[in-house]
């Protein structure tokens, strides 16, 4: 089996070296294809305006000067295009994907471009915790753990076209898990968006995006509250984005 693994935040990223370690686990034919630097957040993007860049670090290892969307298409259409992968990994993100993070993530979005391509694919998060002293904490031992048993009951499984699978490991050592539970994607009460405006040392003003993030209602089947039962949280994803009742109304609505 051939596994391509990347991620959004970075050749250098420690999640990216667990992921790594997980995948040879499963296969010793594993290919490296991820951002140059740090692309969390870019979601679905892909470089259309300037060139990509390609490094070589290693004959299975490419670092590319773009996005994680960027980088599955490089994989699949350049570097693998006379043997495809059968399976992309893409993680372990330093951080959950979960909710509406869904939408901005560069991880899952790398995931979501594998489905595009014909390839199964799973985006892999570790949730991260904050200690007294307001240090997070990662618990990378937890995916280093379950994610192969997880993989592989996952390929064995079928999947629809148009399906990519996201999960979310919590924020406890391997031992603490609490079970592995499929869940839906949840909703936050509050996703509260701060800009905080500064200037630089010649005065032009500059702006820093940053979330706040509060407790939400936890509405039992969510990946949100399986966060908090400590279990890993498996939700199936689709591409297609169609609201089905919205069409229904819609569709009567035209109709008249």
């Amino acid at each position: 089996m051939r596994i391509l693994i990347t991620n959004d935040d970075g050749i250098n990223a420690k999640g990216l070296e667990i992921l790594k370690a997980i995948a040879l686990g499963l296969s010793p034919d594993v290919w490296t294809v991820a951002p140059e630097t740090n692309q969390s957040g870019t979601s679905h993007s892909m470089t259309l305006h300037s060139p990509l860049r390609l490094r070589a670090i290693d004959e299975r290892t490419y670092a590319v000067a773009g996005t994680p969307t960027d980088c599955v298409i490089m994989a699949v259409r350049h570097l693998l295009k006379d043997q495809p992968p059968d399976l992309i990994l893409s993680g372990v993100n330093h951080g959950s994907n979960l909710a509406e993070d869904i939408t901005y993530s560069g991880t899952v979005a790398a995931a979501m471009e594998g489905t595009l391509l014909g390839v199964r694919s799973i985006a892999l998060s570790l949730m991260m915790g904050f200690e007294e002293d307001g240090k997070r904490t990662a618990f990378w031992e937890t995916a280093l753990a379950h994610a192969p048993s997880l993989i592989r009951m996952l390929i064995e499984a079928p999947w629809r076209p148009g399906t990519l699978i996201n999960v979310n490991f919590p924020d406890v050592s391997p031992e603490k898990i609490s079970g592995i539970t499929v869940t839906r994607q949840g909703v936050r009460d509050q996703n509260l968006l701060n800009i905080d405006s500064r200037s630089d040392p010649w005065g032009t003003p500059y702006f820093w995006f940053g979330f706040e993030r509060r407790r939400s209602t936890l509405v039992e089947g969510t990946d949100l509250s399986a966060m908090a039962d400590g279990k890993i949280s498996v939700t199936p994803l689709s591409l297609n984005l169609t609201d089905r009742d919205a069409f229904a109304a819609l569709e009567q609505l035209v109709a008249r």
